[in-house]
């Protein structure tokens, strides 16, 4: 495991960009900032509030899930994100132009509800894009969330499973047939037949929206943000169990790579074979490379 950078506030949401560099949003700082392979980091964009996952868009624009931002607490030198704070902004979609830093709105409600803690997102071949909202903790409640669909141009967004437990990662398989969602707090991955762009086919059964388990963790080990990789297989940031949690497609657990960050919170692929997996560790503020067994999946745009 090699160290990019460190110093980071709270980084989330890597892309491995084709010039070697890494966009990374800052959570605590409000920024979408890119990582240079010598571990230089620059703002890119002024994003405010929390902004979390981010990917690149059919346009070559950055879209970033803005959770509206938290408290924050260290823990022994580990930050740590709370509950929504007193400057809350409320959760949106945001379109970063990566040539200017301007940043737009795209999304902040859908159906006349407000998004609360949008996190995560992963776009389709079809121009549109899956997300997470993760809601927010409040002193004696928190937020009933799900899983959307939205269109980059900003002309639908859709609720399609609700609810979901703290939905965290998304990713969708190589062939686009199967989309999953990491819940945090059960530690759970669950997964759905994608019907067409933002329509899943249900099953009977108890599971969320018809969705089926694909794996859930023993013990106290809670779920963050994903990547698939080239197999199939769903590579999820493990919180407390700091580290890289590999689900085979049939659900088997294949291995869990360590980072020492129990606040392990993303990971993406990058290197021109996708052997370069990139992590974010969090808790610490570092971007972290490590050589990967497996090439990752290629994203549909960037």
């Amino acid at each position: 495991m090699r160290t990019i950078t460190t110093g980071l506030q709270f980084p989330e949401g890597p892309i491995a960009m084709p010039d070697g560099s890494v966009l990374v949003v800052e959570i605590r700082r409000g920024t979408l900032s890119r990582v240079a392979p010598d571990g230089a980091i620059s703002v890119v964009a002024e994003c405010g509030g929390g902004p979390n996952g981010a990917a690149i868009g059919p346009d070559g624009a950055c879209y970033v899930c803005n959770n509206g931002g938290f408290e924050w607490h260290d823990m022994g030198g580990i930050v740590v994100p709370g509950n929504q704070p007193p400057d809350y902004i409320g959760g949106r979609i945001q379109r970063v132009d990566l040539a200017t830093g301007k940043v737009t709105d795209l999304y902040t409600a859908c159906d006349g509800h407000p998004l609360r803690g949008p996190n995560d997102l992963v776009f389709d071949r079809h121009g549109g894009f899956w997300f997470t909202d993760h809601g927010k903790m409040r002193e004696r409640d928190r937020d009933r969330t799900g899983l959307y669909y939205a269109r980059a141009d900003g002309s639908l967004i859709k609720e399609v499973v609700f609810p979901l437990d703290a939905p965290n990662g998304v990713g969708l398989s190589p062939d686009g047939t199967k989309v999953y969602v990491a819940e945090t707090f059960t530690g759970r991955v669950w997964s759905w037949d994608v019907g067409g762009p933002g329509e899943v086919a249900t099953v009977m059964g108890f599971g969320p929206g018809g969705g089926g388990l694909l794996c859930g963790l023993p013990g106290f080990q809670l779920f963050d943000s994903l990547a698939v990789d080239g197999a199939g297989n769903v590579c999820v940031a493990t919180l407390v169990n700091g580290g890289i949690t590999v689900i085979a497609p049939s659900g088997e657990v294949l291995e869990h790579v360590a980072t020492g960050d129990p606040l392990t919170t993303n990971i993406c692929f990058g290197g021109a074979d996708l052997r370069t997996a990139y992590v974010t560790c969090s808790g610490t503020g570092q971007l972290v490379a490590l050589d990967w067994p497996r090439p990752g999946l290629r994203l549909v745009h960037g």
